[in-house]
């Protein structure tokens, strides 16, 4: 990099969904923002992760501020501009070009990419946004309660980066700018003596993380595509974890995440089903009955006959969760070793898949399964990013806890409401199997609200958090991580650092100040942000 030294209005460090979602709505408001990407493709668990959007079941209506509306009517726009629909296909408003069952939008990585960098032009055009890619946090400096730099280092060639900005914003999958800058911040389970929360353990324990997860995406074609061995598939061929209650992790069988029972689910290629006729809304049916279609990206009944030669299939499956040591505690060797290793079980599954699977008619294996490495970006296939769950969590000004979103705490009260609310999210609390060996936590939850004062830490003046890195805990983390919240959060993040520059003050002070808060709510009102759920609307499941 040739650049050394940068100064800005507002350094934003990951380019995960929080990330774009918070340069656009500083850049918006006049803000001159850095924004910041470690790797090859911005959009984090929408994109680089390869996660389909979790969303709730009215995401179509209400709930989501407008910014993610327009990514996502840009993503169904991309499809039918450029793609040979079906007729029946184009014609659906609410087009699902993957009819995967997780989401009433499942599609390909690289097109979310797409929209978010047209979205982005405009203001990297004219300057006001300048995005740094393939490079990572690797120090920080400090003047008391206020960040002064961020050191940046390239993942392609080790050049450093100095960034110096008024605000910055920690938009990072793991919270790295919090052990960087001094930031106290929390990792793994709360004690119940701290958080008064029903699910959380007697004793407070920072190594138990929630699994993450390297994801990849397959099709099923002629021909023998399996791939060589792993390394250290003889390992993973035999793990059965405790939650498996003795069975393989590397099979069809999972514990159900509300029943904890295991079950077996069912995994049948291009089964030739009615794409037009998936309901994707997890209130009412999980949809994993069908692996193949449970996450799948690409249904090839929706297009020309013969433009697809199979469905696309995104595997994100308990199978592959990796939960054999934290990696938010470990030093970076470690970290990396560890990243490593669930490269390892991915590639292990897919080889497993491959070779020993049952079948429907009885045989084993699926040699016609075919990593998809054009799909994800990657050259063998796996997701270029792993897909973290859980992050480090800031001491905040407002810490949500289970008993302001669980439905058998708040019942038809509904979740608490916030004063300070920025926005609006939904889903169960959902935590994966853990670090700790704890099996699923799943929990229902109620439609709840994003206090800001869970974006400002307690000390930290110019810092906010714009991603999973809020003030929930282990248990609400759980809820508070799927791509709408994380958006809403970041775009609540970048507008706020924003209108601190232009008005010159400073986020604490927005939020103790009545007539700050309500001015700078005005503003997001009027972004379509949508700070509260309509009355009646909205439910627990």
């Amino acid at each position: 990099m040739t650049e050394h030294d940068i100064h800005t209005d507002i350094l934003i460090v990951g380019a995960g969904l929080g990330g774009v979602a918070a340069a656009l709505a500083a850049a918006d408001r006049g803000a001159r923002v850095v924004l910041t990407e470690e790797f090859p493709w911005i959009g984090g668990q929408l994109t680089s992760q390869a996660v389909p959007p979790d969303e709730h079941p009215w995401v179509e209506e209400f709930g989501i501020t407008a910014r993610y509306r327009a990514l996502r009517d840009g993503i169904r726009d991309v499809y039918r501009r450029r793609y040979p629909l079906t007729d029946a296909a184009r014609e659906r408003d609410e087009l699902n070009p993957g009819a995967g069952w997780v989401s009433k939008l499942c599609h390909e990585p690289r097109i979310a990419v797409g929209v978010l960098e047209e979205m982005l032009a405009p203001h990297r055009s004219t300057g006001r946004i300048r995005l740094l890619e393939r490079v990572r946090p690797i120090a920080a400096t400090a003047d008391g309660d206020a960040i002064r730099s961020v050191t940046l280092s390239s993942v392609v060639d080790g050049g450093e980066t100095v960034v110096r900005a008024r605000f910055v914003l920690d938009a990072t999958e793991t919270g790295e700018l919090l052990p960087l800058a001094d930031v106290e911040h929390v990792t793994g389970f709360e004690s119940r003596a701290e958080t008064g929360e029903p699910s959380a353990p007697e004793q407070a324990q920072p190594d138990n993380v929630q699994a993450f997860s390297v994801c990849f995406a397959i099709d099923h074609v002629d021909g023998d595509h399996t791939v060589p061995r792993p390394a250290e598939y003889d390992f993973w061929r035999e793990y059965a974890p405790a939650a498996w209650q003795g069975e393989r992790m590397l099979s069809w069988q999972a514990p159900n995440p509300r029943t904890l029972e295991i079950g077996t689910r069912g995994f049948a290629p291009n089964p030739g089903d009615d794409a037009l006729d998936v309901d994707a809304d997890q209130s009412r049916n999980a949809g994993d009955a069908n692996l193949w279609t449970f996450r799948r990206i690409a249904a090839r009944d929706l297009f020309a006959d013969g433009f697809y030669e199979s469905d696309i299939c995104l595997v994100n499956w308990p199978s592959i969760d990796y939960f054999l040591a934290p990696v938010l505690t470990a030093d970076r060797e470690e970290e990396i070793a560890h990243y490593e290793r669930a490269r390892q079980l991915s590639l292990s599954m897919v080889h497993w898949m491959q070779t020993e699977a049952p079948r429907p008619d009885g045989g084993f294996g699926f040699p016609g399964l075919r990593l998809r490495p054009d799909v994800m970006g990657s050259d063998d296939g796996l997701a270029q990013a792993p897909y973290h769950r859980e992050s480090r969590r800031i001491r905040a000004l407002t810490t949500i806890t289970e008993n302001d979103v669980s439905y058998a705490v708040r019942g038809d009260d509904g979740a608490t409401r916030y004063r300070d609310s920025v926005g609006v999210g939904m889903y169960r609390i959902d935590l994966h199997p853990s670090t700790g060996g704890d099996t699923y936590i799943d929990v229902a939850s109620t439609p709840f609200e994003i206090p800001l004062g869970a974006l400002i830490p307690q000390r930290m003046t110019n810092l906010l958090a714009a991603n999973k890195n809020i003030g929930t805990t282990h248990i609400t983390n759980g809820c508070y991580r799927l791509h709408p919240v994380e958006w809403n959060i970041g775009e609540a993040a970048g507008h706020l650092a924003a209108y601190c520059l232009a008005e010159d003050t400073a986020p604490h002070a927005v939020h103790a100040d009545d007539a700050l808060l309500a001015d700078y709510q005005r503003e997001l009102d009027e972004t379509g942000v949508e700070r509260h759920w309509p009355e009646g609307r909205a439910h627990a499941y």
